[in-house]
This record gives structure tokens, sequence and C-alpha cells, in this order.
């Protein structure tokens, strides 16, 4: 093993008591190419990256492994003549056949809803205006709004029962007949109005008319719905918190297996969790944050597990007693919420249109259909555009800085409260409006972020200004009880727990992060929290919430296990970050970032500004078309959305791949890659996940696809350092990322995955890797920098590690 470490650092020799980090300079990609190179050699043992983290020299690794040496075995066979193997072309035409009749077929069910809407939304309107006053348009407005609504609701639960039926434990393959019926009610469940009831006991109703087995007293939390619902059984007093892929499906090789997920009365599921097919958690059974079930596992009744795959702890993650919440408060509730939207908010977006015209005549010559393509209508749209888009601007600035802090003086921190009362439609009140994505994405990756976060109300003591102090990914759930130390970094994907949930109750408490921390990606973090200064905190850690308090190190994976909190590789850069040269180069990057912040100002409004365009020229031919108008405005918008973001995100790269950095945060190629990042949008994609577009849009960015590749909702931050083989199944909430931050060092790569390969659901892939033909990730794994996946193995974990067996 030291022979084989000497040619990874380029030294003649290494000391078998040579320190991997402190004495060699090691970090972990190098590490990880030690670990790739030891299993290569057969007279060696399997070595993961957590083995390198506890046994840091080569002694004591060897000392550790010893026991597991495999014996050397005689090589194997010659392979296999190519001509006595049997062809595959036949089959992969007809994959590919049926991949391109899906596709086809998936197109026109979106063209015949889209038809369908405009048709709905053509009558409703001029029944609407046909009204004969303000008051007489307000009831039209409301009962249209009503069987809207309650069409919306319904179409899911009548096309599931009548094209599924009831969903049972197997597996059909990809794109047949059998998918594209699952994939038209996985998407209209997934896109119902009953999303905006999560958290509500209407909710709860909605689910169970779709099959799902769902006691009394449950709350739920995450917005992810599950699609196979009759697989779902979840007892009573049940707390199914934010985040929590719980689907009942999965995409492996080729197919869509189906399993049951079976939670038993009084459960906690906390945070960032995923609970893959066949599994269960029994009675008073609990699963902390930043964890997983795979498939088969199952917490006995009343134990407490946590970690990716998880293991049994004597952590408690129930940190509030419960509350009287009558079945009364509940009905009630969800009787109030159903209320003010038919009543107030569906109304006023149907008929305030009509209304304001009735009562302010003027408008209608102003509003009057100009022809298509005169100076007039150009104008026209011009300003209506630029009024909606500052105006929409300034206007959320205003909300999102004011109306949560006067909410806010209604909860007190520390104090439980009962679910599903008043102050409970406060602190909800306060989570989303204090959560825009826009308005971090603006100010995000520059040092605009940490002004917009103290006017959210953050505490974020004394800052010391790195230009990158936050990415533009954050979320809480209440800003007033959020505190960063100073001095810390944090990139995309932080969420701050700041409220606890029993199934009666909730209480608001304060999350802080200490000063000199670094945070990287995809982490939850508790406000019970055991970490102080000087951490790092690397990506999809699970943050403790017992023992000491840690400080000056660094956690790794989940449960988290300490590793180094820097090594000398990441030190190169110091220079830059002290002195006149942190000034000059922060005042350099400001502007740069300024720059950037304006050109996505920019991008936004055009995009809008042609959005716009293409509404008034379907209300112009509406008159002699009629519905179908709408329809070709709504396919043009997503057509041109498609195309236009495209060509932004293309032109931020000056047309040209990306390449490998290794540099500064005070450099000008990071800089370049935050623009990217900003200017880049891809929300849209979501839209075509599970079909062969998602494919042909991600080789429009750039990306390296191979053919017949399932995407059930996966994500590149870099399109062009990506490279997917044939055949390959990227499940939902999988990310590929192939970029790194640590501190002030920014660090990027390709990443390649082989045909044939799986990513469970909620795997993180890391830059630099490099995954072989046939290979499997498991859900919620954590695949580290530089890891070398051999072809048709199976690796889990996080980090993850090669399962023995195979």
């Amino acid at each position: 093993m030291a022979e084989v470490l000497a040619g990874v650092v380029r030294v003649e020799q290494v000391s078998a008591h040579s320190h991997f980090f402190d004495d060699l300079g090691a970090d972990s990609l190098v590490m990880a190419q030690f670990c790739a190179r030891v299993r290569k050699r057969e007279d060696l043992p399997t070595v993961s990256m957590k083995d390198i983290y506890r046994y840091p020299t080569i002694r004591s690794l060897a000392i550790a492994l010893s026991d597991a040496a495999p014996i050397p075995s005689p090589s194997s066979a010659a392979e296999e003549p190519a001509s006595a193997r049997p062809s595959a072309d036949a089959g992969t035409a007809v994959a590919t056949r049926r991949y391109l009749v899906c596709g086809m077929l998936q197109f026109l069910v979106f063209l015949a809803y889209s038809c369908l809407a405009a048709f709905a939304v053509a009558e409703g309107y001029d029944w609407i205006s046909a009204g004969s006053g303000l008051l007489d348009r307000y009831l039209r407005s409301v009962l249209f709004a009503a069987a809207g609504f309650l069409g919306l609701c319904t179409f899911p639960i009548v096309a599931k029962w009548t094209l599924v039926g009831r969903w049972r434990c197997g597996a059909f393959p990809l794109w047949g007949m059998a998918y594209l019926r699952f994939w038209i009610v996985k998407t209209l469940i997934r896109t119902s109005p009953m999303r905006l009831f999560v958290g509500s006991p209407l909710y709860v109703l909605y689910l169970r008319a779709l099959g799902a087995r769902i006691g009394r007293g449950v709350t739920i939390l995450t917005r992810t719905a599950p699609v196979c619902t009759d697989l779902l059984t979840v007892g009573d007093g049940t707390v199914i918190r934010k985040d929590v892929l719980l689907s009942c499906y999965r995409a492996h090789g080729g197919l869509i297996q189906t399993g049951r997920v079976t939670l038993g009365s009084n459960v906690l599921v906390s945070e960032h969790t995923v609970l893959d097919i066949d599994t269960s958690m029994g009675d008073d059974s609990q699963l902390g944050h930043a964890s997983s079930l795979h498939a088969g596992q199952a917490v006995p009744v009343g134990r407490r597990w946590h970690g990716s795959p998880a293991q049994p702890t004597d952590v408690d993650y129930r940190t509030v007693r419960p509350a009287d919440c009558p079945t009364r408060k509940r009905t009630a509730y969800g009787a109030a919420q159903l209320l003010s939207l038919l009543l107030v908010w569906l109304p006023l977006t149907l008929g305030g249109a009509s209304a304001l015209l009735s009562g302010v005549p003027q408008l209608h010559a102003f509003l009057e259909p100009r022809p298509v393509g005169s100076a007039a209508f150009y104008v026209e749209a011009l300003t209506a555009s630029l009024v909606l888009f500052l105006g929409s601007l300034l206007a959320g600035l205003l909300v999102v800085g004011t109306v949560p802090r006067v909410l806010n003086r209604a909860i007190e921190p520390g104090k439980v409260y009962p679910l599903y009362g008043f102050h409970y439609g406060i602190q909800r009140a306060i989570a989303l409006m204090t959560n825009r994505k826009f308005f971090t994405a603006l100010f995000g990756d520059s040092s605009a972020i940490v002004h917009y976060l103290r006017y959210l109300g953050y505490d974020l003591s004394r800052i010391e200004q790195t230009g990158s102090n936050f990415g533009t990914e954050i979320q809480q759930d209440n800003p007033y009880l959020s505190s960063v130390g100073t001095g810390t970094m944090i990139a995309d994907g932080l969420s701050l727990m700041n409220t606890e949930f029993s199934s009666t109750s909730f209480r608001v408490s304060r999350t802080s992060i200490g000063p000199r921390n670094f945070l990287g990606n995809r982490i939850a973090y508790p406000s019970q929290g055991r970490t102080g200064d000087n951490c790092l905190l690397a990506t999809k850690v699970m943050v403790p919430i017992d023992g000491p308090v840690r400080e000056g190190v660094g956690l790794l994976g989940s449960p988290s296990f300490e590793i180094p909190r820097t090594v000398m590789r990441d030190n190169r850069f110091n220079h830059l970050e002290t002195g006149d040269q942190l000034r000059r180069r922060l005042a350099a990057k400001n502007r740069h970032n300024a720059a950037t912040a304006g050109l996505y100002l920019s991008a936004r409004f055009l995009h809008l500004f042609v959005i716009t365009l293409i509404t008034m020229g379907a209300a112009a031919l509406f008159p002699s078309l009629g519905a179908p108008a709408i329809a070709l405005a709504g396919v043009l918008t997503l057509t041109f959305t498609v195309v236009y973001f495209a060509l932004i995100e293309r032109a931020s790269t000056g047309f040209r791949a990306q390449k490998p950095l290794y540099c500064s945060i005070y450099e000008p190629p990071f800089w370049h890659h935050e623009r990217f990042w900003k200017l880049a949008s891809v929300d849209y994609i979501q839209m075509f996940d599970g079909t062969p577009f998602k494919g042909m849009i991600w080789r429009l960015l750039g990306a390296r696809i191979g053919k017949r590749v399932f995407d059930d909702g996966c994500f590149f931050p870099e399109r062009t350092l990506v490279t997917i083989g044939d055949d390959t199944t990227l499940n939902a909430g999988t990310v590929v990322q192939c970029h790194s931050q640590e501190d002030g060092a920014f660090k990027s790569d390709r990443s390649t995955l082989g045909s044939g390969c799986t990513l469970g659901v909620g795997a993180f892939v890391h830059y630099g890797v490099t995954i072989g033909d046939g290979a499997a990730l498991a859900p919620d794994s954590f695949l580290l920098k530089g890891e070398e996946v051999s072809p048709h193995t199976q690796w889990a974990g996080n980090p993850a590690r090669e399962m023995p067996g195979n």
C-alpha cells in the first residue's frame, strides 16, 4: 500500500508512519485515487474513504484491514470471443423504437391537456366577463374558481383509478404502455393544486382519495407527493417533515420498481431523508435527519435510527412535547384554508382583470388589441412587461422585509403551540414569504447576499466579507431565529431547521452556526446542532445533535465522523485572502458580480417581454381562434423558454465547453463560473422529467448524454463537464455536481457515468468521478470526488463504498 500511495502522491517512498494529510499534504481527491488503485490490486483488501479518515497512516490502515485481505486467486479465464456472444442489436432497436414512440405519445398527451385547459380558461373568462356588475362578476369568479379547483384536484384521482386502478408491488419496463400510464398519473399528481395544502389536513385527505392508507392526526410537510399511493401506509400521529422522498417507486436497470413504504403510529421521519421501496418503521420509531432507509430495511418498534443507510442510535430526535389539537381544530383549519382560496385569492386572480376594466372604463382604450407587428403593439408589450417586472421586484422586496417581521411578533421562541391554529398559520406564512428563490438567486454568490439576509432578519454578527459568504440556494423556517457566525462561508443547499414538530404541536427555536465555519452543499442544520468554531461541514453531512460541541475539525458522512479541517493543498491561496491583496481582489470581484446581477435582471426581463408579446398576440387572435390561441401561446411560451435559456447559458461561457479549474475565489476564472451559475436557469426542466425530451434539453445545454437515458429528476450544475452513457437511469433528486468549494479554494473537474448505470433516489455524485458500465449507486448515497467505480458493482452509503459480494 505504501508503494501504491507513493505513486499517487508522486514521491519515491512513503513512510508507513506518515500521516496522509498532515505529513504528505494529500487531500480527499488524492486519497480517492489511492483507494481506486488499491481496489484494482487483487492481493490487497478494498479500502474506502471512511477507512482513510479513520486510519490516516499506512501502518494503521494495514493493521485495520489485514484480516480482510483476500487470498490471491488465479487470473480469470480469457474473455469469450466476440463471435460467441449474442448480438444485442435487435434488443437495442426494440428499445429505441419504444423510447421514441413513448416520447411521441407523451407529447400528444401534453398537447391534449393544454387544449383542454385552454378551452376551460376561455369559457370561464367569457362567462365571468358577461356578468352584469361587480358583485355578479365576483360571484361568477367564485363559482368558476370552485369548479376549476375541484376539477384540477379530482382529475388526478380519476385518472389514477381509471388508468392504473390499485398500485401493486412489482416492476414494469421503461418506455412501454404501462410506463406511459404511470407517467401520466405521476405528472398529474405532482402538478395538482393540492400541493398548495402541504402541511394541512386537506393534503392528507387528498392522499387518502388516491389510495394511501393514512391514519388520524398525521402531519405531512414534504412537497414531494408519493406516486404509488396504494403502497403507502402511515399510522396515527406520524410526522413526515419537509424534503422527504417517499414515492413508493424507483427506477433501476431499465425498470420501474414499485414497493411498499409502511410507517407505524407516532413515527417521526426527519428532514432530508429518503425512504426506498420495501421499507418500514414500527410504532414510536424515529429516523434522524439526512438519513435513509434502503430497500428491505425495517426500524423496529420504539427504536431510533439514523445515517445512510440507517443504523441504530441513542439520539432522540423527538424534541417537542405534544399539545391539545382536537379533530375540530384540524377541520376548522382546513376549511379556513379552502374558503380563503376559493372566496379571496382565486376570484381576485380570475375576475380581477374583468372587474378592473368595468370599474375603470379608461383602460379599455389602452388595452384595445393592436395589430400584431405594429409599433404600438411592441410599445404596449414593453410598457406592460417593464411595469410588471419592476413592480413585482420592488413590491416583493418590500413585502419580504416588512410583513413577515410584523407577523413574527406573534411567535414566541421556545414556546410550544398547537398545530393548525393561529400561530401555526403565522409561522407557515413567514416561511412562505421569506423563502423567495428569485432574490437568493439574484443576490447569492456576491457581497449583496449578506445585506439581503440581514434585511430578512438573519443575525450575521460582524461580517467578514468574502464576496461568496452564501450561495444562491438557502432556506429557513424563520429568518429571525437564524444566526451565522463571523467568517463563515456557506455553499448552496443549506436548510436551517428552526421549527420542531410533533403530531399535535410545534415550536420555533434559534438555529446558530458558529464562526469561521465552511458548509458544503445539501446540508440540513438543526437547531440542536453540536458544532462550534472553525468547522468544515462536508456536503450532505448529518450534523450531530448529541455529544460534545465539535470545534476545529471537519465532519463528513451520515452518521458523521471527524476529518481534517483543512489540508496543505487547500492553503496555497491564503495569500490572496488577507491585506491589500484581499481588498483589491474583493473590489474587483464585487464589480464583476454587480455586472453579473445586472445581466441576470436583463435576461429575466427580456424573457418576460417576449412572454408578454406571446400573450398579447394570443389575446389579439382570441376573438377569431378562441381557445386554440391560448393553447398555442402555452406551447410557444414553453418552447421559447427552453431555447432562450439555452442560448443565455451557452453565451455565458462564450459558447465553449467549461474546463476543469483549480483556483482561488478571488481569481477571474471563478467569477466567470459564478456568472454561469447565475445566468443559467433550468427551473423549467422539471416539466420534462421522465420523458425523452429531458435528454434532448441536456444535450442542448452541452451535456454529453447517451441514448435512451431515463432522467426522473436529476440535476447537473455544470452541464458541459458531464458525460452519461446509453441506457443510464437517473432517479429523482439525484445530482452530478462537477465542482467543490472549500473556504477560498474552488475546484471543478469532469464526471463520467458509463452505460447502464443507475443512480438511486437522492444520490449525489461529486466531481472527478468515473462510474463504470452497469454500476449502481444506492439511494441517498454520496460518491466522493475522484472515486472510480468498477463496472457492474454496487455502491452505497454516505460516503459511498463498494458493497460486499460484488
